[in-house]
């Protein structure tokens, strides 16, 4: 071949890098090639290197939520509680304030508004409706001599019933057991028993009776009667239940809680 001379020498000069490259001192060297085995020595130290601690993160804490109120319900703001003047209950009962015995009265009266009911001495004398006792008059203190109109109704009982109308009833002859001011009675409680005390002496045993609106104690002009009885005596007798709240307190609304004195002042 033409280029044999040349691709010998090319091949001689490879083969002597090779040996080089494999740690032959010398390319001339007379001893044959052995490969190289590195000692421990040779071989590097390895140190293992100390990583950077790394904390692992705090796990977040939220804090919790408190719970939501009870829920609380508006309460509807209520209308101040008015006043009206006394009025009679649905289930008033009215008595005739005579009980046990025959009673007779007229229609009219001498000076002021009242019944005098006639009926014989010792008759029960009793509370025409519930309610509770007002004034009590234990003794007769009525002189002739002098008349004061607040001695004339001699022995008497007031009560002031569920109706807010105050009852009078005088010239009793005596006052019942346990009847003091503020019992409350039932309507037929016993009060007293008839009689003539009072500017009644000498004359027939009869029930004073008076139908007036309340007042302080004392104001006895306006206990004795401000409007006539008869109308719903004649409806308590037949067993009715005519009241007579609403003309007293028409009355009182007119005339004043202590209008003047008239008559025995």
């Amino acid at each position: 071949m033409r280029h044999t001379g040349w691709t010998t020498v090319a091949a001689t000069a490879l083969l002597a890098a090779a040996g080089c490259a494999a740690g032959s001192p010398s390319s001339t060297s007379s001893r044959p090639y052995a490969a190289h085995t590195p000692s421990a020595a040779d071989r590097p130290t390895l140190r293992p290197t100390a990583l950077p601690s790394v904390r692992s993160p705090r796990p977040l804490v939220r804090a919790a939520k408190p719970p939501p109120p009870p829920a609380v319900r508006a309460t509807p703001a209520r209308p101040a509680p008015s006043r009206p003047a006394p009025s009679r209950p649905a289930t008033t009962r009215y008595v005739f304030p005579i009980a046990g015995c025959a009673a007779s009265y007229g229609r009219s009266h001498h000076d002021y508004p009242a019944t005098d009911i006639f009926a014989a001495a010792g008759c029960s004398v009793v509370s025409p409706v519930a309610g509770r006792v007002d004034e009590v008059s234990y003794v007769d203190r009525w002189n002739p001599s002098t008349n004061l109109g607040a001695d004339r109704g001699g022995i008497s009982v007031s009560v002031v019933g569920v109706d807010g109308v105050r009852y009078y009833g005088s010239h009793l002859s005596s006052v019942a057991a346990g009847v003091r001011p503020g019992l409350s009675v039932a309507a037929g409680r016993l009060l007293g028993r008839v009689g003539n005390t009072g500017s009644a002496r000498g004359q027939a045993a009869h029930l004073h009776f008076g139908i007036s609106w309340p007042t302080p104690a004392g104001i006895w002009w306006v206990r004795r009667g401000e409007i006539y009885p008869w109308p719903y005596l004649d409806s308590w007798r037949a067993g009715g239940s005519s009241s007579p709240a609403s003309a007293v307190f028409a009355l009182r609304a007119r005339l004043g809680v202590v209008p003047p004195c008239t008559s025995y002042c």
